[in-house]
């Protein structure tokens, strides 16, 4: 069964890719209507230091995910999917049932905790 892809819109989690790759990720922050009819002006919070706002002028199927260009360059936009709260749950779960996959034996050897309080007083 062929999963129906997400329809990106405001306020969603995007992943930018240049050139193939991945580059940084983005949140939506408005798409309005351009003058040119199947047109949109797309604004982007950048997510990378510093964050950066950018308005990109795009066709709906560009916002959807089908790669366009950019300058000459392979540009595509992803709609990152966040994991519901159950599915974390449920990995959690599955990770404390297995134990720690780290040790050999499968046993479960506890970590370490470091103190970032303790760390700040020692400098």
């Amino acid at each position: 069964m062929k999963r129906k892809k997400p329809i990106t819109q405001e306020q969603d989690l995007v992943l930018i890719h240049y050139q193939d790759a991945p580059l940084c990720f983005a949140r939506i922050e408005d798409i309005s209507a351009d003058y040119k009819p199947g047109w949109y002006h797309v604004k982007l919070l950048l997510l990378q230091v510093p964050v950066q706002i950018v308005t990109w002028i795009l066709r709906d199927a560009y916002i959807q995910g089908e790669p366009f260009t950019m300058g000459g360059k392979n540009m595509r936009i992803e709609k990152v999917e966040v994991p519901q709260e159950e599915q974390h749950a449920e990995l959690k779960e599955k990770s404390d049932v297995e134990g720690n996959p780290s040790s050999k034996d499968g046993s479960s050897k506890g970590g370490k905790v470091i103190s970032l309080t303790d760390l700040k007083r020692k400098r």
